[in-house]
């Protein structure tokens, strides 16, 4: 994610454009806007009916890191509003406001894993680079929950239409991932993830490529082994191009301590 027009840094956005991010009248064009949202402010105009305690709970949370303001977000919003805030906040220009859907549904006691991805799907679809990575991150926990189930039910999204959604299923299940808790089992056995991975090893979106490759990088950290076996048969089975840049992406780890 580039810091784009608005700079690196927080202090280098300009007032007025902060002050629309947080109106939610503007989505973040990049991580650092999305960095800069100061969730109370937002959470008032967003969902005005709220209550000013929850506007205060987060005004004292604003020193957290973000994954924990946004679990604390979506925490406030499911108790007083429930999943009906789901679709409230779909719609919202704000992508932290639709942020904060995903993590509602992630909150959401008493849903079968089916029924969350089922209600996450949407956002994981989204056209913003923030919500899309929101998505899997609300709902991870769960992932980890009930794996074997998680990958069964993920290997279908393999062969949807949208890379967003092919990409999800191999992003949501990384053995190590970004800013989430590693997944054990598959750092122990990442061939339990075969049927996510192996429908995906020619996928021609570099979005997907790049998952891939970064799930079989993460597990080359536990699994040297099995993921050159993987890639030298990959190779041989699939000549092409995405293919081997899948590979090259897997094997870069292995490669540079060679």
């Amino acid at each position: 994610m580039s810091a784009g027009r608005s700079g690196k840094r927080v202090a280098d956005i300009e007032p007025a454009r902060l002050a629309l991010l947080n109106a939610g009248a503007v989505e973040a064009a990049t991580l650092t806007e999305c960095l800069a949202v100061d969730f109370a402010a937002l959470m008032r105009a967003a969902l005005p009916e709220i209550g000013e305690d929850a506007i205060t709970t987060m005004q004292q949370a604003a020193g957290e890191g973000i994954s924990r303001r946004m679990a604390l977000a979506a925490r406030l919003i499911h108790e007083r509003r429930g999943l009906a805030a789901v679709g409230e906040l779909r719609d919202r220009v704000s992508d932290t406001a639709r942020g904060w859907a995903c993590f509602t549904i992630g909150a959401a006691e008493d849903m079968t894993l089916a029924a969350r991805l089922a209600a996450i799907q949407p956002f994981s679809d989204d056209h913003h680079f923030g919500v899309r990575e929101w998505s899997w991150m609300a709902v991870r926990p769960h992932i980890t929950a009930d794996l074997d189930n998680a990958i069964a039910l993920l290997a279908g999204w393999t062969a949807e239409p949208s890379e967003r959604l092919r990409r999800f299923a191999s992003e949501a299940t990384r053995p190590r991932g970004v800013w989430c808790t590693h997944l054990g089992p598959l750092r122990q056995q990442p061939e339990k993830a075969l049927p996510i991975l192996e429908p995906l090893r020619d996928d021609p979106a570099p979005y997907v490529q790049d998952s891939v490759g970064n799930w079989l990088n993460d597990a080359s950290k536990d699994r040297p082994d099995w993921v050159q076996t993987l890639c030298a048969r990959w190779s041989a089975e699939s000549t092409t191009p995405a293919t081997a840049q899948i590979c090259k992406r897997a094997l870069r780890s292995i490669n540079r301590k060679g």
